[in-house]
């Protein structure tokens, strides 16, 4: 039964889901210039809905890839409680995922922090990532943010950090060198792949932190700060459906003659200096 469920959702994501997720997922990968011949990549997995699609995506991906690559399924344990850890196994073997899973205790080194902790902890988990998947001969790592966290990120840029910045498609890493990390479900809507769950009746991760564990009915400032921004983008697709799509391809037609100033390898610019 277990394959043949594995199987059903396999073939609802080219088949059921192949405008919404599929043609999107490789568009990106097109797009942004993603993948090379030799390339070996650590598929990093948290195990909630986006990373766990986003391994389904690329072992669909190796079945049709028109060059040789590599792909490791990467899940690091930051302390998870052994229920969420169960979860996550018994999905991995349900959606045949070969993961290698790392310990670590990331959860207990950030309890203790009052300021950021949730940032702090982002870090260090990429931290983790980047130098497990360095040592099994990985060039790139993948992770799942999707065309929400992107939108989401841009304007919580502008509202929050007086900034135009963007989650990019694609980064060199400033500490492994020769490594790289890449976002292949950059334009992958949210609610398509809540419908992909539902519809494979899948349940996942939410959040697997202490945080929201020991204080479930509170949330850090940037989850608030996210989940203000969600809604407000929410409110004003009602006025106006394309809001989103203009949010996103805002981040590609930037006019630096209309700009008073910007940032270029760190350092500051002004129009006036080309006035």
């Amino acid at each position: 039964m277990t394959d043949e469920k594995s199987k059903l959702i396999e073939k609802s994501i080219t088949k059921k889901f192949d405008k919404e997720i599929w043609n999107r997922f490789t568009a990106a990968i097109n797009d942004y210039d993603l993948i090379q011949e030799g390339d070996k990549i650590a598929v990093c997995i948290s195990g909630g809905k986006d990373s766990m699609l986003m391994a389904k995506l690329f072992q669909e991906l190796k079945r049709h890839n028109k060059f040789p690559f590599e792909l490791e399924y990467l899940l690091m344990d930051p302390g998870y409680s052994k229920e969420n850890r169960k979860l996550i196994e018994d999905n991995a073997k349900l959606l045949n995922i070969p993961i290698k899973i790392f310990e670590s205790d990331i959860f207990e080194s950030v309890t203790h922090v009052d300021k950021n902790p949730c940032y702090i902890c982002a870090r260090m988990r990429r931290g983790y990532l980047y130098s497990n998947a360095k040592a099994l001969g990985c060039n790139k790592i993948a992770l799942g943010h999707h065309f929400d966290d992107v939108i989401e990120t841009s304007l919580m840029g502008m509202l929050y950090g007086a900034q135009i910045q963007t989650m990019m498609p694609k980064l060199h890493s400033t500490n492994y060198a020769g490594m790289e990390l890449i976002r292949p479900m950059y334009m992958i809507r949210e609610r398509d792949i809540e419908h992909w769950r539902d519809y494979n009746g899948l349940k996942f991760l939410r959040c697997a932190c202490k945080f929201t564990e020991d204080l479930a009915s509170e949330t850090s400032e940037e989850e608030s700060k996210r989940l203000e921004t969600k809604k407000l983008i929410a409110r004003l697709k009602k006025q106006n459906p394309q809001i989103d799509i203009n949010i996103f391809r805002s981040m590609e037609n930037v006019n630096i003659d209309t700009v008073i100033g910007y940032k270029k390898d760190g350092k500051k610019h002004s129009f006036l200096e080309d006035y």
